[in-house]
């Protein structure tokens, strides 16, 4: 599934199910299927989404300090290949764009399916 996020002040943005989810957690506290984040929302969603990237940095780095896992370490530890994926931080950088340009402009967000 996509999701598809749509604004006056820029282009639309698709997500793949995954990722959107994974941003509207750290946006809103769930992942709505549709909704709208108001203009005067838009500043509070953006520091969510700053505290979560600089946490998911945290933990990379944490992670990184630890020593190698042993492979069979990995399987039992499943969070683990988590942090292995592509970084919150590069899933939440067109959304940044997206409500930096959406508070310049006074635009709300809405997204569906």
């Amino acid at each position: 599934m996509l999701f598809k996020f749509k604004s006056k002040a820029t282009a639309d943005l698709i997500m793949l199910d995954a990722d959107a989810r994974r941003l509207l957690k750290v946006m809103l506290g769930d992942d709505p299927v549709k909704g709208i984040v108001l203009c005067q929302d838009l500043p509070a969603v953006l520091a969510k989404i700053d505290a979560a990237v600089l946490h998911d940095e945290d933990q990379r780095q944490a992670q990184s300090q630890k020593p190698k896992p042993t492979p069979l370490a990995d399987t039992e530890n499943p969070h683990l290949t988590e942090l292995s994926a592509v970084r919150l931080a590069q899933r939440a950088a067109p959304m940044r764009q997206m409500i930096q340009s959406s508070i310049a402009e006074k635009s709300d967000i809405v997204w569906g399916v």
